[in-house]
């Protein structure tokens, strides 16, 4: 098993990246149609869609504008906000494979190196670049080379997760300072060179009343983890309760 800490450039591999895309859309996001409304299949996560994103409503005039800003003879960062931990990861891999569908994706390195060496190619061969902290330079340079092809770059991993739905993060410095580094080699060859860094933002909507079933979970949660019960309270008062629960139990572990 090789180190954790360590870069390795990835190896992307165009079959299976199209592969993916598709078991993300189906088995991470929409779920399996026929299935994912149907009892007992709509309690399985990959049949009813681990997400359970039904619909990603990407205006057409903004798909192309995003469209228009990648492909050969540009480099572009693409920068989504990054509310949570896993829906939006999926969100956004989704939105750029409509756009540029060779993009790489900045990961964490505990996923790309940390799983095992076949779990490392594997996640090499779809182009995930591995964010090291405190090491960054490595996947920084490969970054800029990988954008100077035509290809886009998701930086995901840019910041932390921020827990928000109607706030917009800050945009921080590391796809500024890439897509610098991308447009002085560019214009070395070519004055007219452009580079783009490229913010995507989108809020999620739930498309019934699901105060019930997160009543159902929060009680799940509290049950689990031996908290007491604020079921009284209004379903923000509640998980806002764990979560503070949660927050008391790291501080005297």
């Amino acid at each position: 098993m090789g180190r954790i800490d360590v870069f390795v450039a990835p190896r992307p591999n165009p079959a299976l990246i199209k592969v993916m895309t598709i078991v993300n859309r189906i088995v991470m996001l929409r779920g399996v149609p026929g299935f994912r409304d149907l009892l007992p299949f709509n309690r399985l996560a990959g049949l009813r869609g681990v997400a359970n994103i039904r619909h990603i409503d990407f205006p057409v005039a903004d798909q192309q504008k995003l469209h228009a800003c990648c492909g050969e003879g540009q480099a572009t960062f693409i920068t989504p906000n990054h509310p949570e931990f896993f829906t939006d990861w999926m969100i956004d891999k989704e939105i750029v494979s409509r756009v540029s569908p060779l993009a790489a994706s900045w990961a964490t390195h505990g996923v790309v190196n940390g799983l095992g060496r076949l779990m490392q190619k594997f996640w090499l061969a779809n182009n995930l670049i591995a964010q090291i902290p405190g090491n960054s330079e490595a996947a920084k340079a490969h970054s800029v080379d990988w954008a100077l092809k035509g290809h886009g770059v998701l930086l995901h991993p840019e910041g932390s997760v921020g827990w928000h739905g109607n706030h917009v993060a800050p945009l921080l410095p590391g796809a500024v300072e890439m897509g610098l580094a991308a447009l002085k080699r560019g214009r070395e060859t070519n004055k007219d060179f452009k580079v783009w860094v490229a913010p995507v933002v989108w809020k999620l909507a739930f498309i019934g009343n699901v105060e019930r079933p997160l009543a159902r979970e929060c009680a799940y949660v509290e049950k689990k983890l031996k908290m007491e019960s604020v079921a009284a309270g209004s379903l923000p008062e509640r998980v806002y309760s764990i979560y503070s629960g949660l927050l008391s139990l790291d501080e005297q572990a």
